[in-house]
């Protein structure tokens, strides 16, 4: 069953540098750079594994097909717990439409929870905001039981 998040009146935005990438989702902005970072220094917490290309949704993506061509898509992705349950594609974009292309039935991805990815949010704001809807989507889960 999942939990509630509470607020930490200590978070600290994920700081943000030139060059940095970012994914923007509405007002939630997410670090991917950060997020990349903390990944590789931690191999021991983040565990690829193999995931259908068929069932990761990218439509809602802008994609440069001239890109293409130029993507590692040995490189996992990365799939955020966005709410409860549910997890979106956050980072690779462009890998995961080039296996589709290429027919590569699966890709690596690491999936996030909520509790690893919410400190790559680049605001306050963003973060106050990702909580109270993270806590919404558990109210509405425990009326619809």
């Amino acid at each position: 069953m999942q939990h509630y998040l509470s607020l930490d009146k200590n978070f600290k935005p994920c700081p943000s540098a030139e060059g940095d990438e970012l994914f923007p989702n509405g007002i939630f902005v997410f670090n991917i750079s950060s997020m990349h970072d903390y990944i590789q220094d931690n191999p021991d917490l983040f565990y690829p594994e193999d995931i259908a290309v068929k069932d990761i949704n990218t439509s809602s993506s802008i994609i440069n097909e001239e890109h293409l061509d130029s993507v590692d898509v040995t490189k996992p992705v990365i799939l955020a717990e966005i709410a409860p349950g549910r997890y979106n594609l956050i980072d690779g974009h462009h890998r995961v439409r080039k296996a589709a292309r290429d027919n590569i039935d699966t890709i690596k991805v690491y999936r996030l929870k909520a509790s690893q990815h919410i400190h790559f949010l680049t605001s306050r704001k963003g973060y106050e905001k990702y909580v109270e809807y993270w806590n919404d989507k558990i109210k509405d889960q425990r009326k619809s039981q």
